[in-house]
C-alpha cells in the first residue's frame, strides 16, 4: 500500500512539472549564438476516435541590446523559434480535421524609438506552414529597417495572434510548422537610448483560443500600466503625496494622468480598421474615478464638427511648431452668435460638439461616451494665465471652483489638463511661461496649433482660455477669434479594451463583444 502511494505521488509530481513546462515554455535563448538542445515541448490532445493532435514549441526568445550592437556596419541581430502542430488520423481511411491557434506572447519589452520618424528597431517576421511570409498580422504595421522588412513591434507587449483558428487536415500524419523571427535592426544611427533594454517572448500553440481582451479600460490603466511607481510608463498618480519632482503641484484628486514627451496613451476610437486612421486617433488624458478621459490626437475638421462657425485656414497659421497632419485646419468660434462666454450658450458646444460630432461618429461609438457634468465656471485671469497648474486646477475644477456646471457628452480640455500633460518639472512654472522648448518637447498634448479650452475667464464676459502655438496658455475673444478644436470626453466606466499597446501604430482598441 505504501509503495502504491509513493508511485502515485511520483506521477503527480511528473504531471505538475509537465503542466508548468507547457505554461511557461522553454528556457530563454539569447540572440547571440549559444549551444544547447532545441528545448521543444510536446503537448497532446486526442479525440474519442484516437485522432491525435499534438504541439511542439521551440525555445523562447530574449534580447538584451549591448553597446557594440549599435556600431556602424555591425549588422542586425536576430533570433527565431518555431511552433508545430502534428495531427495523426486514427487510421489510413479516416480524414482528421482540427483547428488551432498560435500566439506570440511578449512578456517584457522596454525598447523605444530612437529616431524622430520612428524607424522600427524591433521587427517581427512570420513564416506560415507553406513557407510563405505572412504580410498581414492584425493591426501591426509593416516597416523596413536595417534592410529588413517585418512587423514593427518596437514597443509592443502582450499577446500577438499569429494563427487564428488555423485548419490542419490529415489522412495519416501531417506536421505544420510556424517560424517566428525577431530582428533587432541596426539603423546606423544613434540608438544608444536602447542600450541595456530587454525583450523577451515565447510562442504559445493550442487548440482553444486565448482571450486577448485586456479587460476593463480604467482598471487596466490604473493596475497594469501604472506600476505603483510614479513616472513609469509616463503615468502619475495624483494623490498629493508623490515622491517625484514637484509632487506638491499635483492635483491631489486621486487621478492617474499621463505626462511627458510621448507616452503610450493612444486609443483608436471611431474606427475598426486594421490600421487606425489618423482622424480616429485619440489620447488618454488620464483616469478619473473609474472613467478614462480622452482627447482627440489631431484637430477635428468639418467632417466631424460641421461648418457652423468654421473658418478654414492654411497650416502655416499656427507657425513652425505645428505637429498635426491636416493640410487644412478648421478653426471655430467658441461662440458663433454673441460675445458671451457662457458655455451653455456656446454654439461650439451645442451645435458642433454635442450635435454634429455625436451624429458623425454614429450611435455605436457615441454610446461609449458618458454624459458628464463639466465644470464651466472658469477662472480669473490671474488664477490661470499667470499661475502654475495647481492653482488653475483648483479654480477650474477643484476646491475653489465656481460650481457652474453643464451636462453633456462632449467637451474640451481644461487649461489644467494641458498643464499636467507636461513633465512634472514644469508644473511649478506659470502656464503663461509654458512657451519654451523644454515644455513643448515634454508635453504630449502640445500640437502647435491654437487650441480652445472649455475654461472661460470668470472675470470677463467675452473671453476664454486657449493654448497658443508657442505652447503657453493665453485668453482670447470667443466671437471675434476662431481657433482649433480637439473634442474631449469621458468613456463609460464599463468600457473594455481588447488589444493594443498604446503606441501610435498599435493603439488601444475598444472591445465590443
Amino acid at each position: 500500500m505504501e509503495k502504491e502511494k509513493k508511485k502515485n505521488l511520483i506521477f503527480m509530481v511528473i504531471g505538475a512539472i509537465t503542466l508548468i513546462a507547457v505554461t511557461l515554455g522553454a528556457t530563454y535563448a539569447y540572440f547571440t549564438a549559444q549551444g544547447g538542445g532545441t528545448g521543444n515541448i510536446d503537448i497532446n490532445t486526442q479525440t474519442a476516435t484516437t485522432d491525435n493532435l499534438s504541439f511542439q514549441v521551440g525555445q523562447a526568445i530574449s534580447l538584451t541590446a549591448n553597446q557594440e550592437d549599435f556600431g556602424q556596419g555591425a549588422g542586425n541581430k536576430s533570433g527565431s523559434t518555431t511552433a508545430k502542430a502534428i495531427l495523426t488520423a486514427n487510421n489510413a481511411t479516416n480524414t482528421a480535421t482540427r483547428n488551432y491557434y498560435v500566439y506570440l506572447n511578449i512578456e517584457s519589452n522596454d525598447f523605444e524609438y530612437t529616431t524622430e520618424d520612428e524607424q522600427a528597431e524591433i521587427l517581427l517576421k512570420v513564416t506560415d506552414p507553406e513557407g510563405a511570409e505572412v504580410t498581414t498580422l492584425g493591426s501591426l504595421e509593416r516597416k523596413t529597417s536595417g534592410g529588413v522588412s517585418g512587423f514593427d513591434i518596437t514597443t509592443s507587449t502582450g499577446l500577438i495572434t499569429i494563427a487564428d483558428n488555423y485548419e490542419i487536415v490529415s489522412t495519416g500524419t501531417i506536421t505544420q510548422e510556424w517560424t517566428v523571427e525577431v530582428i533587432f535592426a541596426n539603423l546606423d544611427s544613434d540608438q544608444n537610448a536602447n542600450t541595456g533594454k530587454t525583450f523577451s517572448a515565447n510562442l504559445i500553440i493550442q487548440e482553444e483560443p486565448m482571450s486577448t481582451d485586456l479587460g476593463n479600460f480604467a482598471e487596466y490603466i490604473t493596475q497594469t500600466v501604472y506600476t505603483g511607481v510614479d513616472g513609469e510608463n509616463d503615468l502619475y498618480y495624483h494623490d498629493g503625496v508623490g515622491t517625484y519632482t514637484n509632487a506638491k503641484q499635483e492635483a491631489g484628486d486621486n487621478s492617474y494622468r499621463f505626462a511627458g514627451a510621448n507616452p503610450n496613451n493612444y486609443v483608436c476610437f471611431g474606427s475598426d480598421a486594421a490600421t487606425c486612421p489618423n482622424d480616429n486617433l485619440y489620447r488618454i488624458i488620464g483616469v478619473f474615478g473609474n472613467q478614462v478621459k480622452l482627447i482627440k490626437h489631431d484637430y477635428a475638421g468639418s467632417n466631424l464638427l460641421g461648418t457652423n462657425g468654421a473658418y478654414s485656414s492654411s497650416i502655416t497659421s499656427p507657425g513652425s511648431y505645428y505637429k498635426g497632419s491636416q493640410s487644412t485646419l478648421y478653426a471655430y468660434y467658441w461662440n458663433n452668435s454673441t460675445d458671451n462666454n457662457t458655455w451653455s450658450e456656446s454654439q461650439l458646444n451645442t451645435v458642433n460638439l454635442n450635435t454634429n460630432y455625436l451624429n458623425n461618429i454614429g450611435n455605436k461609438w457615441s454610446s461609449l461616451i458618458a454624459t458628464t457634468t463639466w465644470q464651466v465656471g472658469g477662472a480669473s485671469y490671474s488664477n490661470v494665465y499667470s499661475s502654475p497648474v495647481k492653482t488653475a486646477y483648483n479654480y477650474e475644477v477643484g476646491a475653489n471652483k465656481a460650481n457652474t456646471t453643464y451636462s453633456a457628452k462632449i467637451g474640451l480640455m481644461y487649461a489644467s489638463d494641458y498643464g499636467y500633460a507636461a513633465s512634472p518639472a514644469n508644473w511649478s512654472t506659470t502656464l503663461y511661461n509654458y512657451n519654451n522648448d523644454t515644455n513643448r518637447n515634454n508635453n504630449w498634448m502640445y500640437m502647435g496649433g491654437f487650441d480652445w479650452t472649455i475654461s472661460r475667464r470668470s472675470d470677463d464676459t467675452n473671453r476664454a482660455f486657449i493654448v497658443i502655438g508657442a505652447g503657453n496658455v493665453y485668453y482670447i475673444y470667443v466671437h471675434i477669434n476662431s481657433n482649433d478644436v480637439r473634442p474631449s470626453f469621458y468613456l463609460e466606466s464599463s468600457v473594455e479594451i481588447s488589444s493594443g499597446t498604446g503606441t501610435q501604430t498599435d493603439p488601444f482598441r475598444i472591445n465590443f463583444d
